[in-house]
């Protein structure tokens, strides 16, 4: 009878939650597989099923097809130069025990904690052609030959600006946690391998990078599907999409045919492949990155 008043308050307490991720999670996902299926503009009582028409209009646009471009290459370059970035900082500042440690953690940080807005706003003033940062200090540095640059009106370079503004976003947030796995391990392993002679990057392949494996295995995935969020919001307030498009990435798309051109199916289409891609990224991450638990 105990035992069995004890599951009841173990469900009565899953309950609420199962509630909530059913309604806010499960039914919307099947909702947009649904209505990728019609053409539907968002807004009229009218639905016209087209079954996978939305699909195969996919493959014949040029734009989506730039958008998923873009959504690879921003994942893949942001993804590895910001965890290795923060990895190399975490060891440093653990391993050389650095003065002031926990300012460098604040203010590695504080880019984390600002809204999408500000981070726009600071680099929309750094790549600014006339008064921006980087252009200001190309004058300075050499006044008779350099060229103003245009970072995002140019179809070239403005993806690249985007991923130069997500890694000085994310870098100290992943920082901070590599920094808190490398803090528990024994420093009695590092003694031990520089009595035999290990030098630092020794000590940092064959000790640290096994014994943090597991978090970098799940900050890896978590970064890669945070990014396609991140990405959107990014590009949304820094550059709308452009110029001509160039700037586009899955999420922005699939935000402006829904609600901007009133292609709401097709927008749901998108979404379709968006979540499929993400979890089969996201599996394949998991099973590439699998390797047995190193303990200490």
């Amino acid at each position: 009878m105990k035992q069995k008043g004890s599951k009841i308050f173990v469900y009565s307490c899953i309950a609420p939650a199962l509630l909530l991720f059913a309604v806010f999670m499960i039914y919307p996902t099947i909702s947009v597989f649904r209505m990728s299926l019609y053409e539907w503009g968002g807004l009229s009582a009218r639905r016209t099923f087209v079954g996978l028409k939305n699909f195969k209009v996919l493959l014949d646009d040029r734009f989506f097809l730039r958008s998923f471009q873009n959504t690879v290459l921003i994942i893949t370059l942001v993804t590895i130069i910001t965890l290795s970035i923060a990895i190399i900082f975490a060891y440093i500042l653990i391993r050389e025990r650095i003065k002031g440690e926990n300012f460098f953690r604040v203010v590695f940080y504080i880019p984390n904690i600002l809204s999408i807005a500000v981070i726009a706003a600071v680099f929309s003033a750094i790549y600014a052609p006339d008064q921006g940062l980087i252009n200001g200090l190309g004058r300075l540095l050499n006044p008779d030959t350099w060229v103003n640059i245009q970072f995002l009106g140019n179809p070239r370079l403005v993806v690249y600006s985007v991923i130069g503004a997500m890694v000085w976003q994310a870098i100290g947030y992943y920082m901070v946690m590599y920094m808190a796995s490398m803090g528990s391990i024994p420093t009695h392993l590092y003694e031990a391998a520089q009595i035999e002679g290990a030098n630092r990057v020794r000590q940092f392949v064959d000790i640290t990078l096994p014994l943090i494996w597991e978090t970098v295995r799940t900050t890896l995935v978590f970064f890669i599907i945070s990014s396609i969020n991140i990405s959107f919001l990014l590009v949304n307030v820094l550059t709308g999409g452009g110029p001509n498009g160039a700037s586009e990435v899955f999420l922005s798309y699939l935000y402006r045919q829904a609600y901007n051109n009133a292609s709401y199916g097709y927008g749901m289409a998108i979404g379709v492949v968006v979540f499929l891609f993400s979890f089969a990224l996201a599996g394949l991450v998991s099973l590439v990155t699998k390797r047995d638990v190193v303990q200490y």
